[in-house]
C-alpha cells in the first residue's frame, strides 16, 4: 500500500493543482471553513497562535491556507514530491510552515513536538485499508495532540456512496474547454476498496494530453472511523456534514480529554 501511495502523490504532484477551477481560491475557501470550525471548538485558545500538524498535507491546500490566518503550522505527508511542491508553494507566497516526509502510522516517530490540532483533510485516511492500519495511524496523531487538542479529519462520503457504488465521476471542465478531469471508479470484489483512476486531459498548443494516475482506497464508513478514533482514546467524537460547515466532504472532530 505505501508505495502504490507513494508513487501515486509522487507522479501527480506537478498537476494536482490543476484538478481545482481555482486552487489559491481553493486555498482561501478551505483555510476559512477550517479556522471557523477549529475556532469554535477551541475558544480558549483564542488569544494566541495555534499549532497545528497537517499530517498529510499534499501540495500544501490546507497547510497554506492556516498558515496565512496566524497559525504555526508543521506539514507532512508521506510523498516527497508532494513536500518539495509544498516547500516550493508557500515560498512562492512567503508563508513559513515546517515540512517533512512522514507516514500517519509513524507520526509519533517522524514528528517532534505536540501540537493544539492535528489535521487530515481530503480522504487521505482511506488510503489505509486495514483496521490494524486505521488503529495506528489513530494512536500516533493522538499521541501528537496536546491534552484537550482537536483531531480534523475529512473523508468522502462513502455511507452514501456505497449505495451506488458509482464508476465515474462527473467530468470537470476548464479553461473554455481546454482542460478536463475525472475519475474512474473501479470497486473491487469486497465492495469495501476501490481503485480510483485520475485522469486528466489537457489541450496544450493545439494537441490534445492524456494523463492518467491511479490509487486505491477504502469505502471508509463514518462509523467505523468513530469506532476506531474512540478505541484510540478519543472523545466527543462528531461529524459535520457540507450542508452544515459548506467544506465539500465530511469532516470529523474529535479531542483529546
Amino acid at each position: 500500500m505505501k508505495e502504490s501511495v507513494i508513487k501515486f502523490y509522487d507522479d501527480f504532484s506537478e498537476d494536482y493543482h490543476l484538478i481545482y477551477f481555482d486552487w489559491d481560491g481553493a486555498i482561501v475557501r478551505q483555510s476559512k471553513i477550517l479556522n471557523r470550525l477549529i475556532k469554535d471548538n477551541l475558544p480558549h485558545l483564542n488569544n494566541r497562535p495555534i499549532s497545528l500538524l497537517d499530517c498529510s498535507c499534499g501540495i500544501g491546500t490546507q497547510a497554506i491556507g492556516l498558515a496565512k490566518k496566524g497559525y504555526i503550522v508543521t506539514a507532512t505527508d508521506i510523498s516527497p514530491a508532494s513536500i518539495k511542491r509544498a516547500e516550493q508553494e508557500s515560498e512562492s507566497r512567503g508563508v513559513k510552515i515546517t515540512f517533512g516526509v512522514a507516514d500517519f502510522r509513524s507520526l509519533k516517530e517522524d514528528v517532534s513536538g505536540e501540537f493544539d490540532v492535528v489535521i487530515s483533510v481530503d480522504n487521505a485516511i482511506p488510503h489505509l485499508q486495514s483496521d490494524d492500519d486505521l488503529q495506528l495511524a489513530g494512536q500516533n496523531m493522538y499521541s501528537k495532540l496536546r491534552q484537550d487538542g482537536l483531531l480534523v479529519i475529512s473523508i468522502r462520503d462513502y455511507d452514501a456512496l456505497l449505495h451506488d457504488k458509482p464508476r465515474a465521476t462527473q467530468p470537470s471542465v476548464f479553461d473554455n474547454g481546454k482542460r478536463i478531469t475525472f475519475q474512474v471508479w473501479d470497486w473491487l470484489d469486497d465492495s469495501k476498496t476501490y481503485t480510483v483512476n485520475q485522469f486528466m486531459i489537457q489541450d496544450i498548443n493545439n494537441q490534445w494530453e492524456t494523463k492518467h494516475f491511479s490509487t486505491n482506497y477504502r469505502a471508509l464508513k463514518r462509523q467505523e472511523l468513530s469506532t476506531i478514533l474512540i478505541s484510540c482514546g478519543f472523545t466527543d467524537v462528531r461529524w459535520h456534514m457540507p450542508e452544515e460547515l459548506g467544506f465539500y466532504q465530511p469532516i470529523v472532530t474529535a479531542r483529546k480529554r
